[in-house]
């Protein structure tokens, strides 16, 4: 028996108990509100916990990039959303050997996007494409109305691509200053899918997916009526940015860092072995680069490399090398990218290590 406490360190872990409830409680509430699960396993690149999602009830999956989508049908993954602009002649042929194997679609907002993706498919077989369309944070997408109406035309008589429906990504969500304001901001979103999809009805355009949710999205998924999927994915882990969102509590954050107090130069400073390499850079509301679990106000105020700068209240705590420290991340879904396995923790006893075999695999 493995206790937590004696992992090497720094270490990576995901309390299975929490990550389950996750994945039980957002594959319910989907479930209820009559709306497809499509996770994105951005948010944790791993085999274990997308087969997890899968048995709980998601229809299939989302990635951001190719190699994703291979490495998860190579596992027997076969109903994938690659949510993410495919550019270039490599990555298209490398798409239609997909094409070929599994069910595979993806997203498109520009004519050159377009054109490559139309040699995936043939006129007996189309590769299937979401139009994405830009919820206001101008990240990628056609804009709303005429131009949505217009570029979708021209994809229509594209005899390679069949419109499957259409994709929005509200990052503005996550903005919002409380559960109102998530609603409405769902609502608007739910309300800029329908709308375009009557558009392109009334043009003869026939879609049958309507694909937008996020992990804030999840807790107002009843202002969400209408869409048919949801492709959430933090809510595995939830972290820093959950918190500060109101959307999650302490004991909801699965995924933590165990850190090792490896010097105390001077009193209230101490320095962690968990820099930027396990946690991640990505700032939130709540001051710093992490909560450390039962002292919130130790700040993690600096990260190098290898090293975090750990500020306090000399009068409250004090440190020694070879304290260990348990910390909730920023932002959960960039450490699973860090690492090569993630200690599968339940009752502070490791159960498995859970490979990350879509690590890298950002191309």
């Amino acid at each position: 028996m493995i206790r937590k406490e004696i992992l090497p360190s720094p270490a990576v872990i995901v309390d299975l108990d929490i990550a389950e409830r996750n994945i039980q409680r957002v594959a319910s509430a989907a479930q209820a509100s009559h709306l497809i699960l499509r996770p994105h396993i951005k948010a944790h690149k791993s085999v274990f916990f997308a087969r997890k999602q899968i048995e709980s009830g998601a229809k299939g999956i989302t990635v951001a990039k190719i190699a994703e989508a291979e490495t998860m049908a190579n596992y027997g993954f076969d109903d994938i959303l690659v949510a993410y602009p495919v550019v270039g002649e490599e990555k298209i042929e490398r798409l239609k050997k997909l094409h070929q194997r599994i069910n595979i679609a993806t997203i498109v907002d520009s004519l050159e996007v377009a054109n490559g993706l139309a040699q995936v498919g043939s006129p007996d077989h189309p590769f299937p494409v979401l139009i994405d369309v830009d919820s206001g944070i101008h990240r990628g997408g056609r804009q709303p109305g005429k131009d949505t109406l217009e570029f979708a035309l021209k994809l229509n008589g594209m005899d390679g691509l069949k419109i499957r429906g259409l994709f929005t990504y509200n990052g503005g969500i996550y903005l919002s200053k409380s559960r109102e304001e998530m609603a409405q901001s769902a609502e608007n979103e739910a309300k800029l899918l329908k709308d375009m999809d009557l558009v392109l009805k009334n043009q003869g355009i026939e879609i049958s997916v309507l694909s937008g949710g996020s992990t804030p999205a999840t807790v107002v998924l009843d202002h969400l009526q209408g869409i048919t999927e949801i492709r959430s994915g933090n809510y595995l882990f939830y972290d820093v940015s959950a918190l500060a969102l109101g959307i999650a509590k302490i004991e909801d954050c699965a995924l933590r860092v165990l850190a090792t107090v490896v010097s105390t130069p001077l009193a209230g400073y101490a320095t962690i072995d968990a820099g930027s390499k396990t946690l991640t850079t990505d700032l939130s509301d709540y001051e710093g680069y992490g909560y450390v679990v039962g002292k919130p106000d130790v700040k993690i105020v600096k990260l190098n490399e290898e090293h975090g700068f750990l500020r306090f209240d000399q009068e409250r705590y004090q440190f020694r090398v070879g304290d260990r420290v348990e910390i909730i991340p920023n932002h959960a879904c960039v450490l699973p990218n860090l690492c090569d396995v993630l200690y599968g923790i339940r009752e502070g006893v490791l159960e498995r290590e859970i490979p990350i075999e879509a690590r890298g695999k950002n191309y």
